[in-house]
């Protein structure tokens, strides 16, 4: 039997989302068997990391990042495309999300010019 299982991260970042979100994630999620030895195209992404083969699926404004696993696949982060956190994901920085941005000079520079605004 084929079959999808979240991991805890994963099923957490589902249940953030509004239910018709996730009915529709999940309606679109569509990874057949056969699928998993074609796995190509605009819809699919492969990330290797530590020795393991990640997939990216991207189904509406979210990419749900899987693997393969012996009864089917295994579901490990669900992330919208334009975040961060998804960023920090797929290039797998070594730090949080906070230590990302304040290293990151553009974001003081529109702190600066937020304060400058505020002045005139």
């Amino acid at each position: 039997m084929f079959q999808v299982i979240f991991n805890p991260i994963s099923a957490a970042e589902m249940s953030a989302l509004p239910k018709d979100l996730q009915l529709d994630l999940l309606s679109e999620f569509q990874v057949l068997p056969e699928d998993l030895q074609h796995l190509g195209g605009e819809q699919f992404g492969t990330i290797h990391r530590d020795g393991r083969t990640l997939h990216r699926y991207r189904c509406l404004d979210y990419r749900i990042y899987f693997e393969s696993h012996a009864q089917g696949i295994v579901v490990h982060r669900v992330l919208h495309k334009n975040t961060i956190r998804d960023f920090l994901f797929r290039s797998e920085l070594p730090m949080s999300e906070d230590e990302q941005v304040a290293d990151a000079g553009a974001f003081w520079k529109l702190i600066d010019e937020a304060d400058a605004s505020k002045t005139l």
